[in-house]
């Protein structure tokens, strides 16, 4: 999946300012879990609501890893308990497919057109043996809105906050 693909993914009428959450997942999913996992997700978004009145929303697995959640808050905000059930979804899914959804200290990178992960402290050992450069893409999965989504959620490593992370480490 390439970001042009993305883009037609993403729903076009939803604002800009919607919110998004992202979800990693420890392992890619197969092509029969992807499906499994996309029906959940669509049959929670469909009946998504925040205190009775229904949620704008729209939820997919991308890149057989990423779980994104979108929510327009155009009309109807999204309370405390709406993000809940969102994050009961993804908690379940974790359950059912044994992988963990909330790992931050892993991260992902666009090496060869498939999504790599590495973990945090293994970042500036594979940049000095040339696994990855400061111009391979990061996942930046701490974007919050649709606008950020489609901007900044694939940005090499030197437009993005690990680049400033890592200086501090090589500083240190």
């Amino acid at each position: 999946m390439h970001l042009e693909e993305l883009k037609s993914l993403i729903p076009a009428d939803f604002a800009d300012e919607a919110r998004v959450w992202i979800y990693q997942s420890s392992r890619a999913f197969i092509e029969k879990e992807e499906k499994e996992i996309n029906e959940q997700l669509e049959q929670f978004y469909t009946q998504w609501q925040s205190h009775g009145d229904p949620v704008k929303g729209w939820a997919k697995l991308l890149f057989r890893q990423f779980i994104v959640v979108i929510a327009d808050e155009t009309d109807i905000k999204v309370g405390g308990c709406s993000t809940d059930s969102s994050v009961r979804v993804i908690k379940s899914i974790e359950r059912q497919y044994d992988v963990n959804m909330f790992d931050r200290l892993m991260l992902t990178f666009l090496v060869k057109g498939k999504a790599e992960m590495l973990p945090l402290n293994q970042v500036s050992y594979a940049l000095e043996k040339g696994y990855i450069s400061m111009e391979t893409p990061l996942f930046n999965n701490v974007v919050t809105t649709k606008k950020d989504l489609m901007t900044s959620w694939l940005v090499p490593i030197k437009d993005s906050w690990l680049a400033t992370r890592l200086n501090l480490a090589q500083q240190a």
